[in-house]
């Protein structure tokens, strides 16, 4: 009997932050976590990034995502190397990397957050920290100890570039993960790279190999071409409604799964676009996200598991 090829899969997550935004609180504050939790499901997601909302004791977050039969895919870290030392980042990790061990989250995110601006409405986006101001080796030498450490407790470290913050560019990704060893995998977040002028085909040729989670947003070209980064903070680009989901936007996301399924990727995707509940619906968006990116994975042949 003739054995069926191996197909590649994917899983399809989706971010709370559609639905509540926890550095704008104005934007769905006053949602619900299981309003978030059952519109996700009924999307067609089968997973869920954390979010402020979430419970943090462990035994009470397996009963909430249990409930809405959702699974944690992972979840930001707010990490500082670049200014602490790895003995004291291990122990400010320790609390979230032993929920996510709890609750085998597939992997845990790291973004660099000394000095960011990300989440400072007051500070232009050009006033962010930059990669070069720090030393980059040394740097690399403590996030891959870090990364090293999240691997042995069973969670993978994933390192987010984000608007704001050191790690923005193109160039910037390609020196954290140059500096770094095999243990720092890669968040390819689509929205961040096109608003940052980055191209995800170089990143992907380039580092595919390194890449463990995935985020997918879309940005409004429309809305981008009025950005003024000496004026506009990256809040105020949320509020003005940059990003949104796939297939929504400017990018071509039959393109991009396609280069992704020539990696090799297997994993978790995550629809993750920020926007303001009232203006976009989150339910409505979410499932805009979905059949956007089902489409686009259907035809390059990966295998959705649901």
């Amino acid at each position: 009997m003739k054995k069926e090829p191996y197909k590649l899969k994917i899983k399809l997550g989706m971010s709370p932050i559609s639905w509540t935004n926890d550095d704008l609180p104005e934007l769905g504050g006053e949602t619900t976590l299981e309003t978030c939790l059952s519109e996700t499901l009924e999307a067609g997601f089968i997973g869920t990034e954390l979010g402020g909302k979430f419970p943090k004791n462990k035994n009470e977050l397996k009963s909430v995502l249990a409930k809405n039969n959702l699974k944690l895919i992972s979840g930001w870290y707010s990490g500082t190397l670049i200014n602490n030392d790895i003995e004291s980042e291990i122990v400010r990790i320790t609390p979230q990397l032993n929920l996510f061990k709890d609750v085998k989250a597939s992997v845990i995110v790291y973004g660099e957050t000394f000095n960011t601006v990300q989440n400072k409405i007051e500070i232009p986006l050009n006033k962010r920290p930059k990669l070069n101001q720090y030393d980059i080796n040394e740097y690399g030498i403590k996030l891959t100890k870090l990364a090293e450490h999240c691997a042995e407790q069973g969670v993978p470290l994933t390192f987010h570039h984000h608007m704001g913050t050191a790690v923005e560019s193109e160039d910037e990704i390609n020196k954290v993960m140059l500096s770094t060893g095999k243990d720092v995998g890669l968040l390819l977040d689509t929205g961040h790279l096109y608003f940052a002028e980055g191209s995800y085909k170089n990143i992907l040729s380039k580092f595919g190999d390194r890449i463990n989670h995935v985020h997918t947003k879309d940005i409004r070209l429309n809305i981008l071409k009025t950005i003024n980064k000496s004026k506009d903070s990256f809040l105020n680009c949320v509020l003005k409604g940059v990003f949104t989901v796939p297939g929504d936007g400017v990018i071509d996301y039959e393109d991009f799964i396609s280069r992704l399924f020539d990696t090799g990727y297997e994993g978790w995707i995550v629809v993750e676009a920020e926007q303001d509940p009232k203006k976009a619906n989150p339910l409505k968006y979410a499932k805009k996200g979905y059949n956007s990116l089902e489409l686009a994975l259907k035809k390059t042949g990966y295998e959705i598991e649901v």
